[in-house]
């Protein structure tokens, strides 16, 4: 059900818009709140949908009202009521983010849509956020060791600055867990986070990708194109592997750092970019640069922060957190009952040598819920996660 607010010292207009909301949806749920100070308890101490809030009220007008809902509970969507001559303040109220404001005597139409469209918000709000969380929990860093609480640690100091991060370790250990998190944890969160594997992209496209292309810039540029960094505009580009990066775009990626701008592959025209560079690599960046293959002044613009991400078999401590968080994970995907793991059997497998890492160790631990016993035994793992 939508539970809906009218806050409205006019006892007659209260009755109206209640008789009108009941009338139109069974499924609203109509609370009313007297004055200001009143409606503003029943808004603390409730979960509305939405509040329709009259403008000149005794004790605490509307605008204050709005005011202070929008500090403790943002997401209500308040539509204000205007006598005819509040219409300067209703438009106030717009500015102060009042979702809309209907006239005194409320016209029937308008007042329902204006419902309808404002309970459509607060249900998409509610969405996004649901949404949201359930891409912050698939990056979540699992984890309690020394090791990981210091990288947690340095991603709270680091995340909020615009300070260039080069995430460094063996592949599966989850730099792009990482990189997730300084995105989320940034003034950039509401902005894209654009991903883009450089090892994964031939070298004669790399440029095109990165920077987009004009149309005729090479045989099968039909059309202009923007690149990645024109997508990531005001947001985050995380260039994962860029140690496979060939020195051309290098050299591009490198101005791009410089200057904030950015040339399609064919045009002249600069592009002007505002975005926040994190890189990761699972090579050794100064060995590279020792034998030609990355450049050193692109190095130090990247590296202005260091993040370590340590192999598995450096954070042993972490494996039986790690097994569960995968068996639930993979139980809740499979639409299956959660698998435990026998002591044992987790005794076993902190024990092995991973050298596939964090990546490996989700792969062993599916096949082990897939083709063990109800619980996950010794033997299990003997039989099934052999190394």
């Amino acid at each position: 059900m939508s539970k809906i607010l009218i806050v409205e010292d006019e006892a007659a207009i209260r009755r109206v818009l209640v008789k009108i909301l009941s009338e139109e949806n069974d499924s609203y749920q109509v609370d009313e709140a007297e004055d200001g100070v009143a409606g503003l308890e029943k808004i603390k101490n409730n979960d509305y949908d939405l509040v329709l809030c009259d403008i000149k009220m005794p004790k605490m007008d509307g605008v204050e009202v709005l005011e202070e809902v929008k500090k403790i509970k943002p997401e209500i969507p308040m539509v204000m009521i205007s006598g005819h001559g509040d219409m300067e303040t209703a438009i106030q109220t717009m500015r102060l983010g009042a979702f809309d404001y209907i006239s005194k005597p409320p016209d029937l139409n308008r007042l329902l849509n204006t419902v309808r469209n404002a309970l459509d918000k607060k249900q998409l709000v509610v969405e996004n956020k649901i949404l949201k969380k359930k891409v912050s929990k698939n990056y979540e860093m699992i984890g309690d060791s020394e090791s990981i609480n210091h990288i947690k640690v340095m991603i709270d100091k680091v995340a909020p600055t615009e300070a260039r991060v080069l995430i460094t370790g063996p592949n599966g250990t989850g730099k792009e867990l990482v990189a997730h998190q300084l995105h989320e944890k940034s003034e950039r969160a509401g902005f894209p986070l654009i991903e883009v594997n450089c090892a994964a992209i031939p070298s004669e496209l790399i440029e095109s990708e990165l920077f987009g292309h004009v149309k005729g810039a090479f045989t099968s540029a039909v059309k202009d194109r923007a690149g990645k960094f024109e997508a990531a505009d005001k947001g985050t580009i995380f260039l994962d592997e860029i140690g496979d990066m060939s020195l051309s775009a290098q050299a591009k990626v490198l101005r791009a750092l410089q200057e904030n701008m950015i040339t399609r592959v064919g045009a002249d025209k600069d592009i002007k970019v505002d975005v926040r560079v994190v890189a990761a690599t699972n090579k050794d960046l100064k060995t590279e640069i020792a034998e030609g293959r990355f450049r050193e002044d692109l190095y130090h613009r990247l590296a202005v922060i260091l993040i370590k991400v340590p192999p598995l078999n450096e954070r042993r401590d972490d494996i039986p957190a790690l097994i569960k968080h995968f068996a639930e994970k993979i139980a809740s995907e499979q639409g299956n009952a959660i698998k435990g793991f026998s002591a044992q059997a987790i005794n076993l497998l902190q024990e092995y040598d991973w050298t596939g890492n964090i990546r490996e160790l989700r792969n062993v631990v599916e096949r082990l819920i897939i083709l063990g016993g109800s619980e996950i035994s010794e033997t299990d793992v003997k039989m099934f996660a052999s190394k």
